[in-house]
């Protein structure tokens, strides 16, 4: 097969959570750029009305859907859609997150249960809904958005993120287990780990803690708009047929350090 062909989304269908905005839409734009149809949902429907619009100018299709990941309901809903509309689905990146920054004594149970719900449960639910359409397939490619933040510890003078750095490890491991499980159905399972990129949810711990993370970075630059569109897309493609249970770390080198 030609390189080309190995890195080709044409007639592929790929659902991304909160791709209206962020690391979400530049993987959707990564996607559509390789010829994908693009399902786009989050809570935040109008964002995603936004990207959509914009990628349809790529001439691919694209579908747009309003989705709480933590409510069964609206995944299904998503996924019923996906299917009506396009007849398959082969791509899923869970990408929906949240954070919460507070000192670990001080998390209040609300914060803690509302990070993981989102972060681990709703990668869980919208996993296992995609799921079952890709057994039924014998074929998908499902990628979670981890984070550097998950591989350790971090400092509490950048991240004191106790919630959030807790559900990205077990989004690492839920990768691993899915992918062990799943493999007889030719579903593979990764996850990207990206470290710093200027976004709404990182906008505060690069604002107080920018100057100590650059320190840190061999690459000396946060991630820009094109750095895991590479990554994703080669997750996402037939390159990666044989990758699975893999985290693939997309921080300019900083957890190359010791």
């Amino acid at each position: 097969m030609h390189i080309q062909e190995l890195f080709d989304l044409t007639n592929k269908t790929a659902i991304i959570t909160g791709g209206g905005r962020g690391l979400g839409e530049q993987m959707a734009k990564a996607f559509a750029e390789a010829g994908a149809n693009v399902v786009l949902c989050s809570r935040k429907l109008e964002a995603c009305q936004a990207v959509s619009k914009e990628l349809e100018s790529l001439g691919v299709k694209t579908l747009a859907l309003k989705c709480d990941i933590t409510d069964p309901d609206d995944i299904q809903h998503v996924v019923d859609k996906t299917i009506e509309r396009f007849g398959s689905i082969d791509v899923l990146v869970n990408n929906s997150g949240a954070t919460w920054g507070t000192p670990a004594v001080d998390m209040p149970l609300e914060a803690w249960k509302k990070v993981i719900d989102v972060n681990v449960t709703g990668t869980f639910l919208m996993s296992q809904a995609v799921g079952k359409v890709m057994m039924s397939q014998k074929s998908g490619k499902i990628i979670n958005i981890a984070s550097v933040a998950g591989l350790g510890g971090t400092d509490p003078k950048v991240m004191d993120t106790i919630g959030y750095n807790t559900s990205k490890g077990a989004v690492i491991t839920l990768t691993k287990d899915l992918a062990v499980k799943w493999g007889e159905y030719n579903i593979n399972v990764n996850a990207l780990a990206p470290g710093f990129f200027p976004t709404k949810m990182s906008k505060g711990v690069l604002e107080h803690g920018g100057e100590s993370i650059l320190e840190r970075t061999p690459l000396g630059r946060f991630g820009n708009e094109d750095d895991l569109k590479g990554a994703a897309l080669f997750l996402a493609s037939r390159a990666a047929d044989f990758t699975t249970g893999n985290v693939l770390v997309v921080d300019g080198g900083t957890h190359a350090l010791v």
